[in-house]
């Protein structure tokens, strides 16, 4: 299913949505203005030239439809392309996953590191659409710990270091005034293990297992200074993004989008902006899509973003989207990011248990 716009834009007469259809596809494979004659007699479309110059003329009046230059041919504004996604058959099987792409989001054979997993799979959606591709990783908040090493460095130097059930590795450094005892090392170690291996990095439930009336007072000064390597496990850690395609996608587009990719580069460095966008197809339950003007801030009018979350069971974790420009192939995006999202929570799933 396909993400439509609350405003939604009313419904068009069948012959104007088979021409408007027409210029849009025509224009995604060509970029180039799209004209009668391009698609008259067309399949489908067995008008005569006169009604389908009237019935494109009719289409710019209503703003589907622009006209860029003197010439005849008119291209699609960002309104028509939202009613040519929105209007895409849910079960649209015109553009179906071709076996590369198959094989390629199948994360069978990779490494159980979410890590490799994300960037991989940003990759590969990139590859098979030659847009930008970005995945979001899961907060460190949703994995459950796994293991957690104390290691004695330098006398008075202890490294703390928390394995999740993600693969990711969580470290940090403690330092004492005075030399640490090695046999309180080795029991905090195990202590800890006891204790929170198993539970969700950031719950609250971990402050509660680490609570032990019963200990000295030199086990209890030493665990407090330790406790936080686990009690604040991911409170610092960025939300990751993984980026693929990034040279490709810069350097394959047209003159016209310079501006906006820019825009989007900077915001992959700053990643505030695009997080915050991502974010909002957290909460649904089909492909999410922002055209044109629909996406944050001007700079971006020129491009458009494709993505669906991937997640387990009853718990949505991350997102699978592509950035493009607003002419792009519609259906290849969506099959793309909706496939690359089912793959990833099929991985996941033996990771989050």
């Amino acid at each position: 299913m396909t993400e439509t716009r609350s405003d939604a834009i009313p419904e068009l007469p069948p012959r104007q949505q088979l021409i408007l259809q027409a210029v849009v596809e025509r224009h995604i494979a060509t970029g180039t203005p799209v004209g009668s004659k391009h698609i008259a007699g067309g399949d489908g479309l067995d008008f005569a030239s006169s009604t389908v110059r009237y019935e494109l003329a009719r289409l710019e009046d209503l703003g589907y439809l622009n006209h860029p230059h003197t010439s005849a041919g008119r291209v699609p504004t960002d309104k028509g392309y939202r009613y040519y996604v929105d209007t895409l058959p849910s079960t649209d099987t015109s553009a179906p996953a071709s076996p590369a792409i198959a094989g390629a989001l199948d994360l069978g054979e990779m490494r159980k590191e979410v890590d490799a997993a994300l960037q991989r799979l940003a990759e590969v959606v990139s590859q098979v659409t030659n847009l930008l591709g970005v995945v979001t990783a899961p907060a460190p908040q949703t994995a459950q710990i796994r293991h957690v090493e104390v290691l004695l460095l330098q006398p008075q130097v202890v490294m703390v270091v928390v394995i999740t059930s993600t693969g990711a590795v969580n470290k940090r450094i403690v330092a004492f005034e005075s030399p640490v005892d090695s046999g309180l090392v080795d029991w905090v170690k195990d202590f800890l293990n006891e204790r929170v291996v198993g539970l969700t990095a950031g719950a609250r439930m971990i402050e509660t297992r680490l609570a032990e009336p019963h200990l000295g007072a030199r086990e209890q000064a030493f665990l407090n200074a330790i406790g936080p390597a686990v009690t604040e496990l991911g409170a610092e850690s960025a939300e990751s993004l993984y980026v693929g395609g990034r040279a490709r996608f810069v350097s394959d587009r047209r003159q016209a989008d310079l501006v906006a990719i820019d825009s989007l580069m900077e915001q992959l460095e700053e990643r505030y902006t695009l997080l915050a966008l991502l974010r909002g197809a957290l909460s649904r339950h089909e492909v999410y899509l922002r055209i044109g003007q629909e996406l944050a801030g001007p700079q971006l009018n020129g491009l458009s973003m494709v993505a669906a979350n991937y997640g387990v069971a009853r718990r949505n974790l991350g997102t699978v989207s592509l950035f493009g420009p607003v002419c792009m192939d519609y259906r290849l995006a969506i099959g793309t990011v909706r496939e690359a999202a089912f793959a990833l929570s099929r991985f996941l799933e033996g990771v989050y248990e």
